[in-house]
């Protein structure tokens, strides 16, 4: 599925935005202060989100001008929240969308709100998200924060952001998980500075477009989560309420953003809104990057060694390449005699682990070649199968001894990260069709040319 990543142009601003899929129907989406698309794209299950969505649509996001890879504003200058209403309309002229499902979560609902009542020609349909109308409580608004919640919850931004400190907050269903906390106070991280999230907390306190609901009049649709008490659910029943015709549908869970708790529920609540239809995806079906190994020169280093030496050392590789599966939470699938097969959820964790199990096999003169694969798989029990799995063992086959050979697919879900490739050329990969762009991971400390297979 193509992606691609351009700039619009709003005044001396640029806006960083990436389209995902060709239609037919545009949808534009933006979570306002809270998003870095190249960071989040990492993430297996956001990609599949995405993926999902751009099967029947043409995704549009984009990082709000301060945030990810829009350009940066200053602190004591922050445009006010009308201004998300223009970066929508800018983006969407960049990308020549002339009508567009808008969808917007988080601090982005008011500016949705905002465009849908003074630009219905440009909205095909608005989707509210985990998002509210007014954020403090006032004398006829009882369930907002109060002034003591505000500042807890801005304290507790300022001093944990971009350390895994508010998780449990944004993403309760993952708050255990060590890794996910890891990377996703790297997103929060590349989102701003501690400084400026508490400057946009600030002003999003600010915001009250209650005034604006009346004016809402193109199909609407507010999906909340009922357990979450960052955004709790009477705001999304206030917004439905007031807002004519809208459709509130409630989610359980607690999670503000639906990528990793049950991200179905939105996806076919959505699909169903916006196409009238649903269709139930696969259940033996999922994204996964996979990763074939295998010892070069085995049968030869097997009749030199003899069989309890070999034997020795099959038993080594077979241990150390298990441990380093887990290590880089992936999923062992099976060995293959002088090899393995395994998947992970991101390519970088794929292309680490592969990098490590060949400086720790190498201690043993032990040397292997590693093709790996980003693509659609099928899970049948314990074994998986699909077009993705026969395309990374033909890359592996194509690797010399000792590299790490990625298909193009696997090297553009890295870029931005601190992973280098040398460019192999074209390759026809043998019973799959047409020609396939190959990369070779240049290892910590510079390239080596690969050896001849052997």
């Amino acid at each position: 599925m193509d992606v691609t990543t351009g700039y619009a142009q709003l005044g001396d601003d640029r806006i960083a935005y990436q389209v995902i899929g060709e239609g037919p129907v545009d949808v534009v989406l933006t979570v306002g202060w809270w998003g870095s698309f190249d960071v989040e794209w990492e993430d297996a299950a956001i990609r599949s989100f995405y993926q999902q969505m751009a099967s029947y649509s043409r995704v549009i996001r984009f990082d709000r001008r301060g945030t990810g890879a829009s350009d940066s504003i200053p602190l004591d200058a922050l445009p006010p929240w009308e201004s998300l209403a223009e970066e929508i309309e800018c983006v969407m002229d960049a990308v020549g969308s002339e009508r567009a499902a808008i969808v917007t979560a988080g601090g982005a609902g008011p500016a949705g709100m905002l465009f849908a009542a003074t630009r219905p020609d440009r909205v095909r349909a608005l989707v509210l998200y985990q998002t509210t109308a007014r954020y403090l409580e006032d004398d006829d608004y009882k369930i907002g924060y109060s002034e003591q919640a505000r500042e807890d919850y801005e304290r507790r931004f300022r001093e944990g952001w971009g350390t895994g400190e508010v998780i449990d907050l944004l993403f309760p269903s993952r708050a255990g998980d060590d890794r996910f906390r890891s990377w996703y106070s790297k997103v929060q991280r590349s989102i701003s500075s501690p400084r400026a999230i508490q400057k946009y907390m600030e002003a999003e306190s600010a915001t009250d477009a209650r005034d604006l609901l009346s004016a809402v009049k193109v199909p609407t649709l507010v999906i909340h989560r009922t357990e979450n008490e960052f955004y709790p659910p009477e705001w999304g029943r206030y917004l439905a309420s007031h807002i004519d015709g809208a459709l509130l549908v409630e989610h359980p869970g607690g999670d503000v953003a639906p990528y990793w708790d049950k991200p179905e529920l939105f996806l076919n609540t959505f699909e169903e809104f916006l196409t009238g239809t649903r269709r139930e995806a696969p259940k033996n079906r999922q994204l996964a990057t996979i990763l074939f190994t295998d010892i070069v020169d085995s049968t030869r280093t097997a009749e030199a060694l003899g069989d309890r030496r070999w034997r020795a050392l099959i038993d080594l590789h077979d241990d150390t390449a298990r441990a380093l599966v887990a290590d880089y939470a992936g999923h062992f699938v099976k060995t293959t005699g002088d090899g393995i097969v395994a998947t992970f959820d991101g390519p970088g964790r794929a292309i680490r682990g592969a990098t490590e199990l060949h400086y720790e096999l190498s201690k043993a003169d032990l040397r292997i070649r590693i093709g790996i694969h980003t693509g659609e798989i099928e899970v049948r029990g314990s074994e998986i199968g699909g077009i993705a799995v026969h395309l990374a063992a033909r890359i592996m086959a194509e690797a010399g001894a000792g590299e790490i050979l990625v298909s193009r697919t696997v090297r553009d879900l890295v870029v931005g990260s601190d992973i280098a490739f040398q460019d192999r050329g074209n390759h026809a990969l043998r019973g799959i069709e047409g020609d396939w762009q190959l990369f070779s991971v240049i290892p910590p400390g510079g390239a080596t040319k690969p050896q001849e297979n052997s």
